[in-house]
């Protein structure tokens, strides 16, 4: 019999906080190695029809994290596929044993700062910050930290993203994560 050479499948699943660069270093990623990239949050709006923020809205923060996890658990299954999650889906349910059980964890770790300057920059509508002062971001952003770090670092990798302030400095994170 002919020795069928199997192609190995690709599934990396970049995590971190609101603001870390995951979708901006997730859609280089999946560019760079030919694969598909799906923003967990973008396929949700699809899916549902709405915006997270209108889930948010209609449903409250439980509503949409149990949507998450159902979406999270269908582009999971994809092969040879660049993930970006929402800063918050590591933390409910069993969704980081999940991912980690699906394919490579990354986490984009960033500085409270680093943070709070790329949320104040963005121009996407985050309901959990929306109306707060800089420096009632900046405790915000601590605080959120704080909870959240415990799932973050349960990641295979760390990548840390504090200089990601222009394009040569991405594409250097980019390969990094490649290397992982």
């Amino acid at each position: 019999p002919r020795n069928i050479k199997t192609k190995e499948m690709t599934r990396i699943i970049l995590l971190g906080y609101m603001g870390a660069g995951k979708t901006t270093i997730g859609k280089a990623l999946a560019k760079e190695l030919g694969i598909m990239f799906y923003d967990l949050d973008w396929y949700i709006e699809s899916r549902m029809r709405r915006t997270v923020a209108q889930i948010f809205s209609d449903e409250g923060e439980e509503g949409f994290r149990e949507i998450e996890r159902n979406m999270l658990h269908e582009v999971a299954e994809f092969e040879d596929v660049v993930i970006s999650c929402g800063g918050g889906t590591p933390c409910f349910y069993d969704n980081m044993d999940y991912m980690n059980a699906q394919g490579d964890t990354i986490y984009l770790q960033a500085s409270p700062d680093v943070l709070a300057g790329h949320l104040r920059m963005g121009k996407v509508v985050r309901p959990l910050i929306a109306g707060k002062s800089d420096e009632e971001l900046r405790q915000y952003i601590i605080e959120s930290l704080k909870q959240r770090e415990p799932y973050y670092t349960k990641a295979h990798h760390t990548l840390n993203v504090d200089l990601m302030d222009n394009y040569e400095k991405i594409r250097i994170s980019v390969e990094k994560a490649r290397q992982i």
